[in-house]
């Protein structure tokens, strides 16, 4: 992704417009724009929706909608679910992730207790 310093070059921005016009997002929110000039609309668009909304629910309404994603989440994967996960969290290391050494130590952990399946 390219730098705002960057894209204020205009040799570079030649460069940036070539690889958006090829697919590759090069400006970070710029999901989805075909030129550079498309992408640094679109990050802003975005950027500024999020603020919006921030400012619509405050920090009240982000604490509410956390729990009730929490809530949701429990409801979806219940105890199981979570004795699954941290049956795996509690094998990690600083050097190893969980899912590491559960392969290693031959320790079977069902993911599927706890992943959520694709849409």
């Amino acid at each position: 992704m390219a730098s705002e310093q960057e894209r204020s070059d205009p040799s570079k921005r030649k460069e940036l417009d070539e690889k958006a016009r090829q697919g590759e997002v090069v400006v970070p929110g710029g999901t989805g724009g075909k030129s550079l000039e498309a992408q640094e609309h679109l990050a802003e668009g975005r950027s500024r929706g999020g603020q919006t909304r921030r400012e619509q629910v405050g920090h009240e309404g982000y604490q509410e909608l956390g729990h009730r994603g929490g809530e949701t989440r429990k409801e979806q994967i219940g105890h199981e679910g979570y004795r699954e996960m941290g049956k795996k969290g509690g094998l990690s290391t600083k050097d190893k992730s969980g899912g590491e050494r559960a392969a290693e130590e031959g320790i079977p952990i069902d993911e599927s207790k706890y992943k959520t399946k694709s849409r």
